[in-house]
């Protein structure tokens, strides 16, 4: 029998692999989700398209840690792989038939993609030793990285690989992204044996602490704290803010009028650039954040929030070298805010609150980011690109003052 440390390293491995996978697959279909929303219904509701793999993704949360708990990691990571494989090919047979209501179920099951990606994070640490945890986690985190940022290139490609067979060029690389989903879920039931979960003992064990550490309580804790107040309110502008200017990116770039396999290569390099911003970057937040304290990083993402908007916004659709800048800016900003806002939650809570004030700040984030991207669409749709960004702007401001008016202790 395995050692937990070999099968450790087993899993790191394995999990490397499928994240890269399945990270392809996921940014593959992202990068034209808003596009083929935008062809088959209009402008005004494409940004729907990422608010339903949001509320997909969210959705999905719940059961899967159920699934954990009763029968580990494996059977829960190729669940959520598997209905997004499904979702990604609802959203193919959606284009062929010109089915609004079929293409935005299938959105929403692509959503446990997400959900899934997320949750292999914790599956690196199961078994890792507490010196180590940070270091295995990122690692996982970057091989999300190289999978993100090679999407939107691959989507580029697999536009036109199936033309022949009659397949929309925006709904092809759903096909392509099912595929990769679909292995990477199949990799991951046949091969993460044996369980971490079930080695390191968290599998079937019962939930403790519902009364004492529930939403409810954790919110008011929340409330009643300034740090923990602004921790969340970083979080979710930053959410809000990074998800409404991007959902519409895509459909701006498309507005210069070109062809949709030069739409599709612009929108990819864009797209990877904004990528890189937001997780290549990470490890660098977490330093700043450990060196210059919680709260200057958080004003340091809001300021580049604000930055983002100005690039992106004073963009013309023709200007790939700008929007590329703004965008990635856009993730750096994403990426200082989660990091320090996180932080600065976990550290002003109670202990025995913690947990669930993060699974309510990450509740809080995904209603942001469904609600920006709802509204983007809308707001590009009634007014333009432009208007979208002077309001994301907006919003960084209000989180700017947030900062300066809050008395908070250094941490």
């Amino acid at each position: 029998m395995l050692d937990p440390a070999s099968i450790q390293r087993r899993t790191l491995r394995l999990l490397f692999v499928t994240q890269i996978i399945s990270g392809i697959g996921v940014a593959t279909g992202s990068t034209v989700g808003a596009l083929l929303a935008a062809d088959l219904a209009s402008v005004a509701v494409s940004g729907l398209a990422g608010s339903a793999v949001v509320i997909g993704a969210a959705v999905f949360a719940l059961p899967g840690a159920a699934i954990v708990r009763r029968r580990g990691r494996r059977p829960s990571l190729a669940a959520g792989y598997f209905i997004a494989a499904v979702g990604a090919m609802l959203v193919v047979v959606a284009a062929l038939r010109g089915s609004i209501p079929l293409l935005f179920a299938g959105f929403f099951l692509f959503g446990g993609a997400t959900a899934a990606n997320l949750q292999a994070r914790y599956a690196a640490v199961d078994l890792a030793p507490p010196q180590l945890r940070g270091r295995h986690l990122s690692l996982i985190v970057w091989a999300t990285t190289l999978g993100a940022v090679a999407g939107p290139q691959f989507a580029a490609v697999s536009g036109t690989a199936l033309a022949g067979y009659g397949v929309p060029m925006l709904a092809a690389p759903f096909f392509f992204s099912a595929l990769l989903l679909a292995t990477a879920g199949l990799g991951l039931l046949i091969f993460l044996r044996p369980d971490p979960a079930i080695v390191a003992g968290t599998a079937g064990a019962p939930s403790a602490g519902v009364g004492t550490g529930g939403v409810v309580p954790a919110l008011k804790a929340v409330l009643a704290r300034a740090p923990a107040t602004l921790g969340v309110s970083a979080m979710a502008i930053g959410q809000m803010v990074m998800s409404g200017v991007m959902a519409m990116t895509p459909v701006h770039i498309k507005s210069a009028g070109h062809d949709a396999a030069h739409t599709l290569r612009v929108v990819g390099v864009v797209l990877s650039f904004h990528i890189a911003g937001m997780y290549a970057f990470a490890p660098l937040m977490g330093w700043l954040t450990d060196r210059l304290g919680r709260r200057p990083v958080i004003f340091l993402g809001v300021i580049l929030l604000l930055g983002a908007c100005v690039l992106a916004g004073t963009a013309g659709n023709n200007n790939a070298v700008q929007l590329s800048a703004g965008l990635m800016v856009l993730g750096l900003g994403w990426s200082a805010c989660t990091v320090a806002g996180s932080t600065l939650l976990t550290e002003s809570i109670p202990p025995e609150l913690r947990a669930s004030g993060q699974g309510l700040s990450d509740l809080v984030m995904g209603l942001a980011g469904a609600t920006a991207g709802a509204l983007s669409g809308a707001i590009v749709g009634l007014w333009s690109y432009a208007m979208l960004t002077l309001v994301a702007a907006i919003a960084s401001v209000v989180m700017i003052l947030l900062v300066a008016i809050f008395r908070l202790r250094q941490p």
